[in-house]
């Protein structure tokens, strides 16, 4: 089965840290990681929210390239991207990093 939409999220974790990720069910995913079944990372420092989250509409390996991408990005760059989503689209990600 072929699924058309992933999310890339960033998730704001109660350590102050930021965890990345990509889905194709967002809030069952989330809730996962709230339950402490999704990442070791995210079963010792607990989410408090999705911080910010971003719709990909048929491509995995473009989910998985920017979700890639924000996870080498330094903390200040991730709160930048959170505070203004609006810099990271897939067009604006693929224009630039091609």
């Amino acid at each position: 089965m072929r699924n058309d939409c992933y999310w890339v999220y960033i998730l704001c974790c109660q350590n102050g840290t930021y965890y990345t990720g990509y889905t194709t069910d967002l809030v069952r995913r989330f809730q996962d990681h709230l339950a402490g079944n999704a990442s070791k990372y995210t079963r010792s420092f607990r989410p408090l929210k999705i911080a910010q989250s971003w719709q990909i509409k048929g491509s995995k390996s473009l989910a998985m390239k920017i979700e890639n991408y924000i996870k080498k990005m330094s903390k200040k760059e991730k709160e930048a991207l959170i505070l203004h989503p609006e810099r990271l689209t897939p067009a604006t990600f693929l224009a630039t990093h091609e």
